[in-house]
């Protein structure tokens, strides 16, 4: 029986446990959720105009992590109504729709890229779109990952696992 596997697992596990404890060390926030790391996360908000996909992404979000609090708003002006006043503070990422009334998803985007608050946080776009043109200009705008909606809560499930993993 050749002991060099058992080894070198024992080896990479020891190596990998050393990693974790000198990152919490250094004061990192690590959370373990289906074998992958990602930071602590607190706040998630959604813009979205539809109530049934507000209410299937906060529910999913739920079982992801309990932990995280899930904030809807209808369009883009409430979102910047909300951030400007009354959160409590800013959230760890931010998911938005392309198609909503007003002010569409895009020019969203564009609005809290130019703020200087706001700019910092990743805007990950939830949209029906996978249109390449879409994609390329919200990455254009500065948006952080592109999710069109999956069809089902599995696919949903595991596309904001994708999404706040990054």
């Amino acid at each position: 029986m050749d002991l060099f596997p058992i080894f070198l697992n024992q080896f990479l596990f020891k190596k990998a446990v050393y990693k974790l404890r000198s990152i919490a060390i250094h004061g990192q926030n690590i959370l373990f959720s289906n074998c992958f790391c990602m930071k602590k996360l607190s706040m998630i908000l959604l813009v979205d105009d539809d109530v049934d996909d507000q209410e299937v992404f906060c529910e999913v979000l739920k079982e992801i992590n309990s932990s995280i609090e899930c904030i809807t708003a209808a369009d883009c002006e409430e979102v910047l109504t909300m951030l400007q006043n009354n959160l409590p503070g800013l959230p760890d990422y931010i998911f938005l729709d392309l198609n909503m009334p007003r002010m569409n998803g895009k020019q969203c985007l564009k609005a809290l890229k130019e703020h200087e608050v706001f700019k910092n946080i990743p805007v990950i776009i939830y949209s029906t779109s996978s249109s390449t043109k879409d994609k390329e200009e919200t990455d254009d705008l500065g948006a952080a990952y592109f999710l069109t909606k999956p069809s089902s809560i599995s696919g949903l499930r595991k596309e904001i696992e994708m999404a706040i993993s990054r």
